[in-house]
Parts: structure tokens; sequence; C-alpha cells
């Protein structure tokens, strides 16, 4: 199983590291009007950006992960992405 350490940058920027079978470092950005869209106050950003990496990882390895992107690009690889996150949190 692997484990996620999420070390927010800033308030929009997360540094996110995977271990693994092995360890990568990814940065993800996520905006407060996606945050409000995506879970409204459901959970904090950390927690979806945790939660999205557990997404991530059930469907592929952490070294097929982009290593920089925004959160509301998986969607665009994973259309089932809003909808799971939502009922997740």
């Amino acid at each position: 199983m692997a484990t996620i350490d999420i070390k927010a940058q800033d308030e929009n920027t997360f540094r996110v590291t995977v271990h693994a079978g092995s360890t990568t470092m990814h940065t993800v950005t996520l905006t407060d009007a996606d945050h409000k869209r995506l879970v409204g106050i459901a959970a904090d950003k950390e927690t979806l950006v945790k939660k999205s990496f557990e997404f991530l990882l059930a469907r592929e390895s952490n070294t097929s992960i982009l290593r920089s992107f925004d959160l509301t690009v998986i969607s665009r690889y994973f259309p089932e992405y809003e909808a799971t996150i939502r009922q997740t949190l």
C-alpha cells in the first residue's frame, strides 16, 4: 500500500510525495473555486488532494501520475472522478 504525504506550498499549491514501489513527487494546484465546487465544506483542501491521490493510485501506479497538474485535470483522464470524490467525501 502506498503512503501519501502532502505538504502545502501555499494556499493553492501542494507538494505530494507518494511512497510505493518507488517514491515520486508531484506538485498539485487547487483553487478555492474548484475546491468549493468539488466538495464544498465537506473536506479541506489537503484531504481532497489526498483522497484524489488515493483515487488515482487505485487506477494507475504512482510513476504514471503527472508530476505537475491542476487537480481538475483528473476528470479529463477519469470522467468518473468528480462523482466518485463527492461520494467519498
